[in-house]
């Protein structure tokens, strides 16, 4: 506890003493509003840079503006009244297919997971068919058209139509999984990490998935979204939050003590739950250059294009050039 005392100590100090520093000298903190889902796991990294003054460190001053859905900050986005938002990238490419200017940087790579039993007889997907899969996200679902079209590549199948499949919300899957009523689960990957805490075992991630179907590492499943036009106009506000992002990151993937002062927020049931989901939250930070990212989502876009077509990535068959963010001009 006193080792928990004096890291807050510490950060409150840094966070006053950059920010007095910057009075001091004249300069001032570029603003960022971030909307975010009221309860969603990117609060965890916003508290942690916050708590640790990252932000004023790097010339930000970060507003966590809280949304009750998706949609709501997609909208706000729209409408200019945050900044930034925390999307995919299938979104901001069909949100540039019909003439926006949204661009995207990856913020996670931590994805679905199909999970079973720990004393389930399921190997591998062949095993699923007849069984009974409880799916987040909907049918199109980008996890869970990869699983399918793996499973017809490796063991020629149709999951969706020799299964019995449930779409519902995660944490319903998620209970009718720990209850038994489903064989197996895909679900997001915190619900996956509490039912790992509890038992279960991973069958298959997304990212395994990506990885069979051709990307030649983990994609970025989420990241920051924001337009081309406040990047023009706010680059130090833009390149001052990334560095802040890629502290936090450092800072989350090293010190456990960081991890201790989350906890109200992660609503962990017990340790076992807060370790597994602090462990996989730290494999999900991206480790691979923006560039060769883009490469394999664009590989993995034509796949999902092909899967699920226009209902899925809109009027474009091919990621638009500009929705992985590169910098000055932002044209490729």
């Amino acid at each position: 506890m006193r080792g928990i005392r004096a890291t807050l100590c510490a950060a409150l100090a840094l966070a006053f003493s950059t920010t007095f520093a910057a009075a001091q000298d004249g300069t001032s903190l570029e603003p960022v509003r971030i909307g975010v889902l009221k309860y969603g796991t990117v609060n965890w990294e916003l508290d942690a840079m916050k708590r640790a003054g990252l932000d004023t460190e790097h010339g930000v001053d970060v507003e966590i503006v809280p949304f009750a859905g998706e949609d709501a900050s997609n909208v706000a986005l729209q409408a200019g009244s945050v900044d930034m938002i925390v999307s995919d990238w299938l979104w901001v490419s069909r949100q540039r297919a019909t003439g926006a200017d949204f661009t995207f940087v990856p913020y996670s790579t931590s994805v679905g997971s199909m999970m079973v039993p720990g004393d389930s007889d399921i190997a591998d997907l062949g095993d699923l068919t007849g069984k009974t899969i409880g799916v987040a996200g909907g049918p199109l679902d980008k996890n869970w058209l990869l699983i399918q079209a793996l499973a017809q590549k490796e063991h020629g199948i149709d999951l969706a139509a020799e299964s019995e499949i449930a779409y519902a919300a995660p944490p319903l899957l998620a209970e009718k999984a720990r209850t038994g009523e489903l064989d197996a689960v895909l679900n997001y990957w915190h619900y996956a990490a509490r039912l790992e805490a509890q038992g279960f075992r991973t069958l298959i991630s997304g990212t395994d998935a990506a990885i069979a179907m051709g990307t030649t590492g983990p994609v970025a499943s989420i990241g920051w979204v924001f337009s081309d036009a406040f990047a023009e106009n706010n680059p130090e506000a833009v390149e001052g939050f990334l560095a802040a992002d890629e502290a936090t990151k450092e800072l989350l993937a090293s010190s456990d003590e960081a991890w201790e002062a989350l906890k109200p927020l992660m609503n962990a049931e017990d340790e076992a739950t807060f370790r597994t989901l602090r462990e996989r939250y730290r494999e999900g930070i991206p480790t691979r250059s923006r560039a060769d990212e883009a490469v394999d989502t664009a590989r993995l876009y034509e796949l999902l294009a092909e899967i699920g077509g226009p209902k899925l990535v809109g009027p474009s068959d091919v990621l638009v050039d500009g929705t992985y963010f590169i910098g000055d001009g932002n044209d490729s």
